[in-house]
């Protein structure tokens, strides 16, 4: 199989992860949980994971990381956790259902919600943006990269933004952690949201938040903490506030040897790689009659995603053939991200995502081009 849906969750890992994994399995036991040498080597894999996230994201320091299961959870602290009734949040049609759903609720608790459009590419305006905040705005969220598009936002902008108005600013880094340096810190990134599935290579189940000290988030869960027990609430020092329960240490051993990995090869070279692949296949399959593809691929920094349509072929009908008769796995249908195919005039059709990893090769590049080409002759 040729896997190229590396948006949902990158398949292709490197070993040391799951060399990692295993190697866990047989030595942690529960972190802050006693003196035993199991507990301590859980403590320690795990701290020395808090202090990697830390690095790799430019935070103050390893306290500033939580860990959670997924980006999904850390957005549901971060806006649950932030936002009350009266507020004002601004959020655009980029946006993954992680965000707008948690978003959606709060707006039922009295929450007001700013929805920004987009251009026919799936660009944002920085104006419109800063044009929609009023006295009543709490906080700006967006995605750092659209899952459907592979547009991205520029954080650092939106920050200078947010700063100016003393306003919170929240991160969706789903689609770019792993793939382009991020420093919350120089951006004015308040809560960055992230999982550990995709871009930084890790398993499934790990993901987490920074948070900036002096932020207060209140917690989503409480309950067991390893420190604290007599007292009746739950420890509001991060990083335990956020953290309730036995955490993923198996997980985050894995996560841990992925940010090692990344360290040693260099996001910097993975990134060339992976958009090297995007730009091999955008550029082989554009003009071909058609065809239809979507976002903005004048811009420098996007994701290493490519979302198309054949004819009005449905999307699912094309995804399948490319998997039972050419043996390559893409995603179709609406991505999570129902206001982004809104805005691109593709709510019935979807579209077929093709996102590429550093461990596809050229010629499995030039294989998905012919596919697709065959495609659009039928």
């Amino acid at each position: 199989m040729i896997y190229m849906d590396n948006a949902a969750t990158t398949m292709q890992k490197p070993k040391e992860v799951s060399e990692a994994i295993c190697r866990a399995l047989s030595v942690m036991g529960n972190a802050g949980r006693g003196a035993a040498e199991g507990a301590l080597s859980a403590s320690r894999i795990i701290y020395g994971a808090r202090e990697k996230l830390a690095e790799f994201f430019g935070a103050e320091n390893a306290s500033c990381i939580a860990f959670t299961a997924n980006s999904t959870e850390s957005l549901n602290i971060a806006l649950k956790g932030t936002l009350q009734t009266g507020d004002h949040v601004i959020t655009t049609v980029l946006e993954h259902n992680s965000v707008l759903r948690p978003l959606y609720e709060c707006q039922e608790k009295g929450v007001e919600l700013t929805i920004l459009g987009c251009d026919k590419k799936g660009n944002i305006s920085l104006q419109e943006l800063e044009d929609s905040i009023h006295k009543e705005t709490k906080a700006i969220v967006c995605t750092h990269g659209s899952n459907l598009t592979g547009n991205m936002i520029d954080i650092e902008a939106v920050g200078r933004i947010a700063k100016r108005h003393k306003l919170l600013l929240i991160v969706d880094a789903s689609q770019t952690a792993g793939i382009y340096p991020i420093d919350v810190q120089k951006m004015g990134v308040d809560i960055l949201c992230f999982t550990g599935h995709k871009g930084l290579l890790g398993p499934q189940g790990t993901g987490g938040l920074y948070v900036r000290e002096g932020v207060k988030v209140r917690p989503l869960l409480s309950g067991g903490s390893g420190i604290d027990t007599y007292n009746m609430h739950h420890p509001d020092k991060m990083p335990t506030a956020l953290e309730a329960g036995t955490l993923n240490g198996h997980g985050i051993a894995g996560l841990s040897a992925a940010l090692a990995y990344l360290e040693q090869t260099g996001i910097d070279v993975i990134r060339e790689i992976e958009l090297k692949h995007m730009r091999q296949f955008y550029e082989s399959i554009s003009r071909t009659p058609g065809i239809q593809i979507y976002g903005d691929f004048s811009a420098k920094q996007r994701c290493p995603i490519v979302s198309l349509n054949i004819w009005d072929y449905d999307s699912s009908e094309v995804s399948d053939e490319l998997n039972m008769s050419f043996g390559i796995a893409t995603r179709p249908g609406a991505h999570c991200a129902p206001l982004m195919h809104e805005a691109l005039g593709t709510k019935e059709q979807g579209a077929v995502r093709f996102s590429f990893s550093h461990f596809n090769t050229e010629e499995e590049v030039e294989t998905a081009v012919w596919a697709v080409k065959e495609l659009a002759k039928r």
